[in-house]
């Protein structure tokens, strides 16, 4: 009994420390707000890096650890926030007008880079000693390291100054993830002695079948809660109901996708989009208010919490141990792979933004040259999935006793931290070097927090989303997307929405489509302004 009790002392003292550290993050992270250099995930992973140097000190070198990291803890608590989240805020009108360059840099581009950096490791770290590594080794770093992290990207980016921009790296950072981890997945589950042919068509089947399935269970669940909401009208009760039936169901899809052995980022991702377009507008007026700085506030904390134990997890001696006889074979490794995500990344954004641009006849949606710079910049940056995936291949339970194991985790860390921390400080100077927008500096002197986090925006700016995507020109949009809204879409988009004004909405609500129940918040509220919008 006493060992139980101090293993659970210990473990709430942990936890005690890490919630401080999350605190001291979000408090430093304001501060340094203003600041053109830092941002959020760097302030995280500095900390890290500073408590786990500390415990490192404290402990005579024995760990740097306040929690061992556990894929289950990021695949399955702390990533379907972020993603959610990502589906929720997206400027949908945005997001789908660029959908197939979207998908091109996504898939093709992730597949693309996949393919140059395995066949680089191979060639390469085949004539170096770090120990044995296998065929699925070597296609493992590929998928791990093709994973890019948008998180820091999207913290610089605004959509509502750099539209096109914003809509591509963040696009293309949801579907990457999840290319990679299928890519990852798949990896594992064949078998690799012989690679032919058919072996290539069955992957390229395999993912095909998840990215198609995946969405769908998404846009599934997205409706049922729309229709489950609007049907029941738990506002006339209970607000509490609506909000917790919003976030269960988010989470159920995600899980759901889990047990079938789908991508459960894609799924969770366009469910909240679907989310975000018929069940949002289905609710009362605080519940609106409430889930969307709900589902903010846990995507911040859970990013947080992952740049966070990174930097911690950095220090950790027991991988450290395996290469210091060769500090230098260990700089190497992580400098190759640097070297190979560089040219993987550009291997595909200048040719795809050529063959995207060749597609589109105005010129407001070609992507021009500073962009693709920008947007291979972007992609640079490594992060938790990269280090999840790499956790996955190469430790069992968070520890490693193979060198060549260790070389692998060791590089990993040394590449998401110098790509975070270097590209990351640079990244908000080159897209205020190379985006200079005539509207940026008043843009700024708005709102000054230039990033995805800020929840006031996004709350504010819900409505006139809305109105753009049911295709209202009334509205006055902000000044950048007014050039886009000049040339009317008969595309895809123009049909889609008369599909969904005359046969989703009716069905599964949306805005301007919302019952009102005698006596509800809504009905109180709004009863005059949404009716006149179904109008229209």
């Amino acid at each position: 009994m006493d060992t139980l009790s101090n293993s659970d002392h210990a473990s709430v003292v942990s936890i005690n420390l890490f919630v401080a550290l999350l605190c001291a993050c979000i408090v430093i992270g304001h501060l340094l707000e203003e600041n053109r250099w830092m941002n959020e995930s760097i302030t995280a992973l500095a900390i890290g890096l500073c408590t786990g140097f500390v415990i490192l000190l404290t402990t005579g070198g024995t760990s740097s650890h306040l929690l061992v990291f556990s894929e289950d803890l990021f695949f399955i608590y702390l990533l379907p926030p972020i993603i959610f989240n990502a589906g929720f805020q997206v400027k949908k009108k945005q997001f789908f007008r660029n959908f197939m360059t979207i998908t091109l840099f996504g898939a093709v581009g992730t597949l693309i880079s996949f393919i140059i950096i395995s066949l680089g490791a191979i060639n390469i770290f085949k004539k170096m000693n770090i120990g044995s590594l296998e065929i699925a080794d070597f296609l493992a770093i590929g998928a791990i390291f093709s994973a890019t992290d948008s998180v820091c990207t999207l913290q610089v980016l605004n959509q509502d100054e750099t539209p096109l921009l914003y809509s591509l790296v963040f696009g293309e950072g949801v579907v990457n993830d999840a290319t990679s981890v299928v890519l990852f997945n798949a990896v594992q589950s064949f078998d690799l002695s012989h690679i032919n042919a058919s072996t290539c068509l069955q992957l390229v089947g395999n993912f095909l079948y998840l990215f198609v399935t995946s969405t769908l269970l998404g846009v599934v669940a997205g409706l049922l809660s729309a229709y489950i909401i609007k049907k029941l009208y738990f506002g006339r009760h209970s607000t509490d109901r609506e909000v917790a039936i919003m976030m269960l169901m988010a989470y159920l899809s995600y899980m759901l996708a889990e047990l079938f052995y789908l991508s459960a980022i894609l799924t969770v991702f366009f469910c909240g989009i679907v989310m975000s377009h018929y069940t949002w507008h289905n609710v009362t007026e605080s519940s609106r208010i409430t889930t969307k700085h709900a589902f903010a506030t846990l995507s911040f904390v859970a990013e947080i919490f992952i740049f966070l134990y990174v930097g911690m997890d950095a220090l950790d001696i027991e991988k450290w141990k395996f290469i210091s006889d060769s500090p230098g074979t260990s700089v190497g490794v992580s400098a190759i792979l640097l070297g190979l995500v560089l040219v993987g990344r550009a291997a595909f954004v200048f040719p795809l933004s050529f063959l995207s641009n060749l597609t589109k006849r105005n010129s407001y949606d070609k992507i021009e040259f500073k962009q693709q710079i920008t947007i291979w910049w972007a992609g640079l940056m490594r992060g938790a999935v990269s280090m999840a995936l790499a956790y996955n291949q190469f430790t069992r339970l968070g520890h490693t006793q193979l060198r060549g194991n260790a070389f692998m985790i060791t590089s990993t860390i040394t590449v998401v931290l110098f790509s975070t921390v270097v590209f990351g400080l640079l990244t908000k100077p080159l897209v205020r070097l190379m985006i200079p927008s005539k509207h940026l500096s008043r843009s700024l002197s708005i709102d000054s927090a230039a990033s995805p986090k800020s929840y006031a925006v996004p709350l504010l700016s819900n409505g006139q989303d809305s109105e753009a995507e049911l295709g209202s020109h009334q509205i006055p949009r902000p000044t950048s997307l007014r050039m886009l809204l000049t040339t009317p879409s008969h595309t895809v988009h123009h049909y889609w929405r008369k599909f969904d004004n005359a046969f989703m909405r009716p069905v599964f609500g949306g805005r301007g489509f919302v019952p009102f129940i005698p006596g509800s918040p809504t009905e109180r509220q709004n009863v005059n302004p949404w009716q006149s919008e179904g109008g229209h």
